[in-house]
């Protein structure tokens, strides 16, 4: 369910590479048990055609048969980074993603890989498996790509009711307003951005809150002071 936020994608790798191979694969070992594996959003005419349009070379969408037969054992997983965020909620997720991105990058042999800051855990902890197994591809990260109220595109908006939708974009102001509290006063400590965050989503939304952290780039440990 390729969207415009894969099209910068893709449209960065087209700029580094004389070859460009897009993955399109909904890779099972990365959702839990009821999860929303078979309702996943699944598009392969029009990702193929967004493709063409783009000046892709290639196409890799094996069958999920392919990439995990029945004797399939072997997964990654990257200590101290897959088990906080949206990993203490999804515990199995970022293991089945770092065995993916693993598996892509030997059978490709890409020499740089491309993707979005809207999912900044993954890429940190995709960024860590490279550097520690000395795999010889290069990380880049494109921004986020937002719909006009600032709500990150994303194929799983499919999933929402222009209510949730519109309710959802309260993310990105929240975060816009911490960064602004944080610009015009920065003695402020985490916990007060935290707060200011906390009280903006559940002001303007119905949504559970999973977690508000503000974490160092590289352990994903929580800070109590944001630092320039």
């Amino acid at each position: 369910a390729l969207h415009t936020g894969h099209r910068a994608l893709i449209r960065e790798g087209r700029k580094r590479g004389d070859l460009l191979v897009v993955s399109i694969f909904v890779n099972p070992s990365q959702f839990a048990p009821g999860e929303d594996l078979e309702r996943y959003p699944r598009t392969l005419e029009a990702d193929i055609d967004m493709c063409r349009k783009e000046g892709v070379d290639f196409i890799f969408h094996p069958a999920p048969e392919t990439m995990y037969p029945s004797c399939y054992r072997t997964y990654l997983q990257v200590e101290g980074l897959c088990d906080k965020l949206c990993g203490i909620s999804r515990p199995t997720h970022f293991r089945g993603v770092a065995t993916i991105v693993a598996r892509l990058f030997l059978i490709t042999q890409a020499d740089v890989a491309i993707f979005g800051w809207k999912d900044a855990q993954q890429f940190l902890i995709l960024k860590r498996m490279v550097a520690d197994l000395h795999m010889p591809v290069e990380m880049v990260a494109v921004d986020t790509i937002r719909e006009k109220s600032g709500l990150a595109l994303s194929s799983r908006n499919k999933y929402l009711a222009p209510k949730e939708k519109h309710e959802a974009s309260v993310l990105y102001r929240a975060l816009q307003e911490a960064k602004l509290l944080h610009q015009n006063d920065p003695s402020l400590s985490a916990q007060d951005l935290r707060k200011a965050v906390e009280s903006r989503i559940r002001d303007e939304s119905s949504g559970r809150i999973d977690y508000i952290e503000i974490v160092d780039m590289e352990s994903l440990e929580p800070l109590r002071k944001v630092v320039p």
